[in-house]
């Protein structure tokens, strides 16, 4: 079985443009991710999917000399960009990770594709996030190559285009949707904010790398949770924008999301 998770990473979002490449230290953060991402224990080629833009022929550099493959294809149909890189190489299974997740856990990567893996005969697609429980930031998505394949054909809303998958897991009556669950029987989705959209959130990992990173293994979870509970003042980084994610603007469009999934950011900020 070949199994290919798929990072998407551009230079070009609009709230902070250019964060892939933001230094943590000495590395760009979605470097540093992808070296989070190898510590998983599972048989998977890892892709950087990116764009045909000039912008991120730097992303290409930088991925290949690291010795990951590339995909380059569409800017804004994420979905078409997974479907083609997925299918360029022969992928059975197919995982979408983003790469806003800097401080994904491996182990949390280990978790649900092994529950797919197990259950793969009850299920067309097993996630993390429907619903949510881990800290944002640690998403996983798991799908065979042949669902995503009826996505790509049939999906036409420009959300289910932007985002990859909602039009498999957002349609319940058609597919059969598995999610995992955090162990601790913890909901920190909305609470704690692991993922990067912001400068404050830049800010937050930052910090999380400083106090955390060594080279011979990644930081996990729990290690992370016990710094913010011992060091509550990095937890306030970006505690303003805890809870906001893409759902806000689609909550009347999205048939599984209910309103207290998301937030809306702060007024002014």
């Amino acid at each position: 079985m070949n199994i290919v998770i798929i990072m998407q990473a551009r230079t070009g979002s609009s709230r902070l443009p250019g964060k892939t490449l933001l230094p943590l230290l000495g590395k760009p953060l979605f470097v540093r991710q992808l070296e989070r991402m190898s510590f998983a224990s599972l048989p998977a080629k890892i892709v950087v999917a990116t764009t045909k833009d000039e912008s991120d022929d730097e992303i290409v550099k930088i991925a290949e000399k690291e010795g990951y493959p590339v995909y380059r294809g569409h800017a804004t149909n994420l979905l078409d960009r997974h479907y083609r890189a997925a299918l360029e190489h022969k992928a059975d299974v197919v995982l979408k990770i983003p790469s806003d997740c800097p401080l994904i856990d491996p182990s949390v990567i280990d978790k649900v594709i092994r529950f797919y893996l197990y259950n793969q005969e009850k299920y067309d697609f097993v996630s993390n996030l429907h619903p949510a429980t881990y800290p944002d930031g640690n998403d996983v998505e798991v799908m065979p190559f042949g669902i995503l394949k009826e996505a790509w054909r049939n999906a036409e809303k420009n959300f289910e285009l932007e985002h990859t998958t909602p039009y498999i897991w957002d349609n319940p009556k058609k597919y059969r949707i598995g999610n995992v669950e955090w162990e601790t029987g913890l909901n920190y989705s909305m609470s704690h904010r692991f993922t990067i959209d912001y400068r404050e959130d830049y800010d937050f990992i930052k910090r999380i790398y400083e106090e955390l990173y060594t080279p011979e293994r990644p930081f996990t979870l729990t290690e992370i949770i016990d710094l913010l509970e011992t060091k509550p003042e990095i937890m306030k980084i970006n505690n303003l924008y805890s809870g906001v994610n893409w759902y806000r603007n689609h909550v009347s469009e999205l048939n599984t999301v209910r309103p207290e999934e998301t937030r809306f950011v702060i007024s002014g900020r």
